[in-house]
Parts: structure tokens; sequence; C-alpha cells
């Protein structure tokens, strides 16, 4: 079994990898989004603020106890993180980007709550799904600088789960997570793929 400290390690080093992946693809911008993973049921870590997720090194990334008093230097973000984490204790690792795809997608169908994504592939990168005949409903909740509030609010509007391990912030990105990192890196890269199809779809309809 691993200790702790090995834990943290390992943990550490999946978001610096990660954010180099996003970074590379141009989903993180100007510093903005967060990564996170967590190290046992008590701990996560995740990236600090203002920090470049494609420079990332261990320093940039910071320990913090799931149920108590989040740390200075922490993300304005990290409450949606924390509540994801309580909520499901199967979550290792949650993905939060700033596409452009997302953004603008996210402001479009805002105000339906969600954006329904129907016969693609690339919808079996999400586990239970087995065919390209299928919907897949991406939920959508309005952006708000309490975090804290927002959080809570997600957290009940998800309930036990939704069918996808994903959610929009309108105008804002996309928070993706998974079992693993590299599961929360599928489905980040999944639904962006599906993102895309989407917004070229309306752009070639006109």
């Amino acid at each position: 079994m691993l200790g702790v400290l090995a834990r943290d390690q390992e943990a550490v080093a999946a978001v610096i990898g990660a954010g180099r992946f996003a970074s590379r693809r141009g989903w993180m911008p100007a510093t903005s989004g967060n990564i996170s993973a967590r190290i046992n049921d008590r701990l996560a870590c995740i990236t600090r603020s203002g920090v470049d997720k494609g420079d990332l090194v261990p320093g940039d990334v910071m320990t913090i106890a799931l149920d108590a008093p989040l740390p200075a230097g922490c993300s304005a973000e990290t409450p949606l993180h924390v509540a994801r984490y309580c909520a499901d204790r199967s979550i290792g690792a949650i993905l939060h980007v700033h596409s452009v795809e997302a953004t603008v997608l996210s402001r479009r169908f805002g105000a339906d709550g969600s954006l329904t994504i129907d016969g693609y592939e690339m919808a079996k990168a999400f586990n239970g799904v087995t065919t390209h005949e299928t919907s897949i409903r991406v939920p959508i909740f309005a952006n708000a600088q309490d975090t804290a509030r927002l959080a809570q609010e997600i957290e009940a509007a998800l309930g036990a789960g939704p069918s996808l391990p994903a959610y929009l912030l309108e105008g804002h990105g996309i928070y993706t997570w998974g079992a693993s990192m590299n599961d929360a890196r599928r489905h980040l890269e999944a639904l962006q793929f599906l993102l895309e199809c989407t917004l070229e779809e309306r752009r070639s309809a006109t």
C-alpha cells in the first residue's frame, strides 16, 4: 500500500501531466482552469491560483483537506472540486478547462440548462455507452463568483450523479472527472471533440 507521501507525489505528478496535456491543446489559456487529484478520502491536491498550467512544477500544486477550511493560495474554484470529491468517493481526478467551444456553446444553450449531442461514435468514450445511437446530455449551470454557494447548487442539481461525468459552466468552461486522471482526461478529450463537432455543425448550417 502506498503511504500518504507517495500518494501525494503520485497525485502531483498526475496533475502536472494533465496540465501539460490540456495546455498543449489550447484549453487553459492565460493561467485559466484548474486540475486536481484525490490522494485519499480526506486529502486532494490542486493547482494553485494564477499558475501557468502548461509549465507546472510541484510547487504549483497544493495539498488540501476535503473536510477543512481551504488555505490561502487556492483557486477560487476549489470549492467546486471539493464538493465533487465529497459527493462521490469514486472520483479520483477532476479537470476544469476553458476551451473556446465549451465557452461559446455554454452561452448559447445556457438558458436551456443543458446541451444534447446525438449520434456520434465518440460518445462510446464514456462508460456505459455502447453505441453511437445515443444522446449525450451535458448539464449547463449559470456561472457565479460565490463558488462555495455555486458548488452547493450544482451538487443539489446533480443529485446521485449525472449520466455524464461532466458539466459546463455558462460562459466559463468544462468540468470533467473520473476514477483516475486517465479517465478524467479521456472524458475531457471526448467531450471536447463532441463540442467541436457540435459547433462546426452549427457553423456549416448557417
